[in-house]
């Protein structure tokens, strides 16, 4: 999955902005930078690998990221 600018909410619920993407200085390993949308709105870096991935929540597969809207 490719990760675009934009909304997405969390499989927990919370709302997070993705700036961008980034690649790690040594490893090159893509990395999505995202902004909570709540709280003291930290920024964030998750390996892209890990904020596609699909989670297991209760025995069931869900998206740990779903876009909600694209930036324009």
């Amino acid at each position: 999955m490719t990760v675009v600018a934009g909304v997405y909410r969390h499989y927990k619920g919370q709302p997070y902005r993705v700036l961008g993407t980034a690649r790690h200085s040594e490893t090159m390993e893509p990395l999505v930078v995202y902004q909570a949308l709540y709280g003291e709105r930290g920024l964030w870096v998750r390996p892209a690998a890990m904020f596609s991935e699909i989670i297991e929540v209760d025995g069931a597969p869900v998206a740990r990221f779903t876009l909600e809207q694209a930036d324009a």
